[in-house]
């Protein structure tokens, strides 16, 4: 049964996340996911085939779109390398699912259960069709839950991740959350841009980030502290800001720009935003 929204929503700031995702329909999303069949919500790493702007102009949206998604893809596995490995056995969590994208790829790689959750319902019942329609319905689920109190019993979760959706949320009650929900030594794996605190406070650019995206983008610091006080030990942190790089220069110049793209790369290049994995083990 679907929750009642009152139940999952928890504030009026909530609402608007969930009214925004619900209404999304942004084409470098669904144009993306047509692709292969995967629908991510993230951005991408990895140097890019420059080629895909050469080439007869008849096919170059089509060689673009494809380039795109194959980098958001390279974005998706390194998340997954960082769980480490995880039985077949095993339950995952995907906190903020999106349209499902990281879950289904996690369930190939592991072949465990993998249970999404996303306050916009919109999302979950497009996951779960997507689910349905791949055969994998009984493995992998999506579920109207607010990742800050999921109801799921303590310790029933090998692994966690977010793929950039910590910003909607606070860190303190979030890792809280997953904290409780997490076995011992089990693992949590985020990737997130982040404001550099040597800056000071967020950049113009990083302003214009958290406008677009009705976010609250947290400082790099607030990340470690708010592990610290609730268990999650890092045991990888990767600066992924120049491997990211590359895919908003790409972006920029394709048909999919949606005008975000100066605000990322000025950010990214003049330091006062970076783009982290960082993975902890519950302890």
């Amino acid at each position: 049964m679907t929750a009642p929204a009152e139940s999952v929503l928890a504030s009026a700031y909530q609402r608007s996340v969930a009214d925004y995702w619900n209404a999304e329909r942004d084409p470098v999303n669904l144009e993306l996911g047509k692709v292969s069949g995967t629908y991510h919500h993230h951005y991408g790493i990895g140097d890019p085939d420059w080629s895909v702007l050469e080439g007869p102009e008849e096919t170059r949206e089509e060689r673009l779109t494809a380039e795109l998604h194959r980098l958001e893809t390279a974005q998706a596995d390194i998340l997954l390398d960082h769980l480490g490995p995880i039985p077949a056995a095993g339950r995952l969590m995907d906190a903020g699912s999106g349209r499902g994208g990281t879950s289904f790829m996690a369930n190939q790689r592991f072949g465990c259960q993998v249970t999404g959750v996303s306050i916009s319902e919109e999302q979950v019942a497009f996951a779960n069709e997507q689910a349905g329609a791949r055969g994998v319905a009984d493995k992998v689920t999506f579920e109207f839950r607010n990742m800050l109190d999921t109801g799921f019993d303590t310790g029933s979760f090998d692994g966690i991740w977010n793929n950039e959706s910590t910003m909607y949320v606070n860190l303190d009650e979030l890792f809280a959350e997953h904290s409780r929900l997490l076995k011992p030594g089990g693992r949590y794996v985020c990737i997130t841009g982040c404001y550099n605190d040597v800056y000071g406070l967020p950049s113009r650019s990083v302003s214009q980030i958290n406008t677009h995206y009705i976010c609250d983008i947290h400082p790099r610091s607030a990340y470690f502290a708010a592990m610290a006080a609730h268990r999650l030990v890092p045991m990888d942190v990767i600066d992924l800001t120049p491997a990211t790089i590359p895919y908003w220069r790409l972006r920029e110049r394709s048909h999919l720009a949606t005008g975000i793209e100066e605000a990322f790369l000025n950010a990214y290049t003049d330091g006062s935003f970076h783009y982290l994995l960082i993975a902890a083990d519950r302890i």
